[in-house]
């Protein structure tokens, strides 16, 4: 059996198991809202590393992205998708998020999201860039906080969900290329545990740990995607990594997200002189897609020799700002700013992956009974750039069709389950340092693969990925440090090899080398599996 197919050694003879009908990986918006569109008869397990209140979900501040307004409609969504996109969205997928999005967002209201509102009985609208009207419903600038904190609570109450804090998903088990069930590893027992089932549902989020800087929380190592590719699913269009424009850049804080809603408002970015610059990039200055606005402040500090540009929003008032960005407002005065009278420092960071494991609108991969949804998953929605607020939705409206799919699948399926592996690899070393190992990597892929790449800068990468993959072969995995070093180290080598493939410029994929975009040879990269060179398909 190949020596890379499972993190640990292991016999399923000697592993405690349980039974459910559905198994799903993660705990942001897209896990937990697909555990409540799957009919309750159906017994469900939700599997997180940490505890249900940690994920990518959480942390976004903009809003989500719905066509409400009688100035707008899924038509005009559908447009600002495609283009922000580069050419490379698949417009199937595109029209299932824009026609179902309002339906979702009733269901969100129904259960008690609490949207702001400009009346009793309309929400709030605001608009972020490449969208052409506004159509960005909002919670304050905590909406994915609002959004999960509801859900979370309403999933609780669900008899027939059971969710399963601090447990980490190794692998994939399958058999005939279908799914039988995962190996997870429970943190505080310190045991490996089979959860049997014939459908998991994998909506673990991205990998933005990947790089030295990104908004993304510490638990977004890329788990689903590594597991998934381990056990043979195909992967798609992992190069394209979205780096958010405007990250707080700050002696004590990269991290912390400065919301695009506020350049909706009307902030403009400022060089390190104070002069905009926006308008010598695009004709939508601030409001142009991220990937542009990234580049420019990008190249802004490259001419200056700066490590950050500023956000100007002082024309608007202390009381407007309190009121519309409480949480960003009450952080920015903590490091000492007050953006009523202050420029914000920031600075881009990895923010969002387009790639990940390569699904239809049904969540589908080429696995049987294994689905992905959320960040962790590629329909080809975001093309080779994402749509500022549409991620969120994204959750939704497959979380909403995954559920509806397995309804009409595992009402047929027996509930027995045997697989019997039995896995040596005889990896005996053990790991030196793994934080250091894991820096040193970020380390490489922010100098080499970030917002501008060339052919050189990746070569180079890949030579010392490729060195620290073959060395982490014969390492044995012990712990959670180890587990997210090796899916680390697996993901920047797949995430190089996909850029060293795309010899083009499309959306947040930048070479320098070959700085124009090919329309007429376009392609998505799939990774079919394992050992396999990447795959060029239209």
């Amino acid at each position: 059996m190949d020596k890379n197919r499972y993190l640990i050694d292991f016999n399923t003879e000697h592993l405690e198991n349980e039974y459910y009908d559905v198994v799903i990986i993660g705990s942001g918006i897209a896990g937990v809202y697909t555990a409540l569109e799957i009919p309750e008869e159906y017994k469900v397990a939700i599997l997180t590393k940490e505890t249900i209140d940690i994920s990518n979900s959480v942390l976004a501040q903009g809003g989500i992205a719905v066509s409400l307004d009688e100035e707008d409609s899924p038509e005009l969504h559908f447009k600002d998708t495609i283009y922000a996109g580069a050419g490379l969205c698949n417009e199937e997928s595109v029209w299932v998020l824009v026609n179902e999005a309002a339906s979702n967002i009733k269901c969100l209201c129904q259960y008690g999201v609490n949207f702001d509102r400009k009346s009793p009985k309309e929400l709030s609208l605001t608009r972020e860039g490449a969208h052409s009207k506004n159509r960005i419903i909002h919670a304050g600038d905590t909406t994915g906080k609002e959004v999960c904190d509801k859900l979370t609570s309403v999933v609780r109450t669900r008899n027939n969900v059971t969710i399963r804090e601090r447990t980490f998903v190794l692998d994939l088990l399958t058999e005939n290329g279908a799914c039988k069930g995962i190996l997870a590893y429970e943190e505080d027992s310190t045991k490996y545990k089979l959860y049997l089932t014939n459908v998991v549902v994998c909506a673990t989020g991205g990998f933005g740990q990947i790089y030295e800087y990104t908004t993304n929380p510490e638990v977004a190592t890329g788990d689903g995607v590594c597991l998934a590719y381990r056990a043979g699913v195909e992967l798609m269009d992992l190069e394209f990594i979205q780096f958010h424009p405007t990250v707080l850049f700050h002696p004590e804080n990269k991290s912390f997200l400065i919301s695009e809603a506020v350049r909706g408002e009307g902030a403009i970015l400022r060089n390190i002189h104070g002069d905009r610059f926006m308008a010598e990039y695009h004709e939508l200055e601030e409001l142009a897609p991220r990937d542009v606005v990234s580049r420019a402040i990008f190249e802004e500090m490259r001419k200056y020799k700066s490590t950050h540009v500023y956000l100007d929003i002082t024309f608007k008032s202390k009381e407007y700002l309190e009121n519309r960005f409480p949480n960003i407002y009450k952080t920015c005065l903590n490091y000492g700013i007050d953006m009523s009278k202050d420029y914000i420092p920031v600075a881009p960071a990895e923010h969002y992956c387009m790639g990940g494991i390569r699904s239809d609108v049904y969540g589908r991969t080429n696995i049987l009974g294994f689905y992905a949804c959320g960040e962790s998953a590629c329909n080809g929605i975001h093309g080779a750039n994402r749509l500022a607020s549409n991620s969120l939705l994204e959750g939704l409206v497959f979380g909403h069709k995954i559920g509806s799919e397995i309804g009409n699948i595992i009402k047929n399926r027996e509930k027995k389950i045997h697989i019997s592996v039995d896995f040596q690899s005889n990896r005996k070393e053990q790991i030196k340092e793994p934080e250091a190992i894991k820096k040193e990597v970020q380390r490489i892929m922010t100098e080499n693969v970030g917002i501008i790449r060339n052919k050189e800068g990746l070569h180079k990468a890949k030579e010392s990925l490729d060195k620290y993959y073959k060395m982490l072969q014969s390492v044995e995995n012990k712990n959670i440090t180890h587990f997210e070093l090796q899916n680390i180290v697996l993901l920047s080598k797949l995430v190089i090899e996909s850029a060293m493939e795309r010899e083009e410029s499309r959306g947040a994929h930048f070479r320098s080398d070959y700085n124009k975009t090919d329309d007429i040879n376009w392609r998505r990269n799939i990774i079919r599996k394992r050992g396999e060179s990447i795959a060029q398909s239209i």
